[in-house]
């Protein structure tokens, strides 16, 4: 799948032979139609930067936001702002112009990190899915480590360069007079068993299985979450927690169906590209292709906005982060959700919360105090 620069735009009918061994631009836009698409580009840019930088310093900066989740949400984040900074911007341009300015180099790597950052996003994802699912469903048994979560990041991220060496190695620059173009160059060109093996492999690998993971994963613990009621006689601490986890749960959700939404347009495009390529030859193409892409981009600016709706911690670190806006006050609440930590005690991942049980025994009501071991 060529994630990144699209050489079928470059090389294929972005460019026509008109017998003199030079190459026409037939997709020239007018001036503003270019300044709409650099206008809602540019936006892309800069929400993912500014929503994405200031999600790493709210978790990063405050103690008790620094949990297992919230630590893939930081690898998240990181990868979303990556692939804002140095794939979204470049790509316009190349998609735009139809002319690879920016060197070998920046082609083969420019080829190479988009596919990198999006495995780490979305099994960033999966790894928050089965986490959760541990603490719901099986609470009992140990939960990640800082230090394992740590290591696990980084075996996402090595897996990830891993799966896009081909993109980097393939990769390469052309020069079709007046211009260059950035294409994966396949041992059996474009279409042949090489391409076509390596992106249904990357398809199913950055998309479809991770999004079963959290399909089944999310299944299980929506179900043991909103399947079950409360118990009428729970303690206040008890409800209060369940709130709490759907509230994350449902948060989550939430940031899978934006992101596999956004991007299921786009593989789309590379799937029928695959069998059909007669289709790039459409003269309408080009359009299809700046909104699809801007739809695939747009995935990276809508996490901190979610996490900012539907999280108050997230939303008091973001009153914090921009206190210096006039029309923006920071209370004490806010303060409180950020830097104060929870009160019970708590010992190996584990605390003990003390519940009331009242039996009936002869007639009468006895009350026993117990004490439960509950994943912390």
């Amino acid at each position: 799948m060529d994630t990144t620069s699209n050489p079928l735009l470059a090389s294929t009918f972005f460019y026509e032979d008109d017998g003199n061994d030079t190459t026409v631009n037939l997709f020239e836009q007018p001036d503003w139609q270019v300044a709409l698409w650099a206008i809602a580009y540019s936006l892309i840019v800069i929400v993912s930067v500014i929503g994405n930088v200031t999600v790493i310093w709210i978790i990063m900066a405050h103690k008790r936001m620094r949990t297992v989740t919230n630590y893939f949400i930081v690898n998240l984040a990181f990868s979303d702002v990556s692939m804002a900074t140095f794939n979204t911007a470049f790509n316009f341009v190349y998609a735009i112009h139809n002319d690879w300015y920016f060197g070998l180099g920046y082609c083969k790597f420019h080829n190479f990190f988009p596919i990198t950052a999006m495995f780490s996003s979305i099994y960033s994802m999966a790894a928050i899915a089965v986490d959760r699912y541990m603490a719901i469903i099986h609470p009992l048994k140990p939960r990640l480590s800082s230090t394992t979560t740590k290591v696990v990041i980084a075996v996402i991220w090595m897996v990830a360069c891993s799966l896009a060496f081909p993109q980097c190695f393939f990769a390469g620059t052309t020069f079709y007079p007046p211009r260059t173009v950035c294409m994966v160059e396949w041992p059996d060109d474009y279409g042949g068993v090489h391409q076509l093996i390596y992106q249904v492999a990357v398809i199913i690998l950055i998309y479809l299985l991770p999004l079963l993971v959290m399909l089944v994963t999310y299944s299980l613990v929506g179900h043991r979450l909103w399947g079950s009621e409360i118990p009428g006689e729970a303690t206040d601490h008890y409800q209060n927690q369940i709130q709490a986890k759907r509230k994350v749960v449902k948060m989550m959700i939430v940031v899978v169906v934006t992101f596999a939404t956004c991007w299921l347009p786009y593989h789309i495009y590379f799937i029928l590209g695959s069998f059909n390529r007669d289709i790039y030859k459409q003269h309408y193409i080009q359009q299809v292709y700046l909104a699809i892409f801007w739809l695939a981009m747009s995935s990276t600016m809508y996490n901190p906005i979610i996490y900012c709706c539907l999280n108050q911690r997230f939303r008091s670190g973001f009153r914090q982060a921009f206190r210096w806006c006039p029309f923006i006050k920071v209370t004490e609440e806010d303060n409180m959700e950020l830097q104060h930590m929870r009160t019970f005690h708590t010992t190996r991942s584990y605390r003990t919360e003390t519940t009331s049980l009242t039996a009936r025994k002869n007639g009468n009501k006895q009350e026993d105090t117990v004490s439960k071991l509950i994943k912390a």
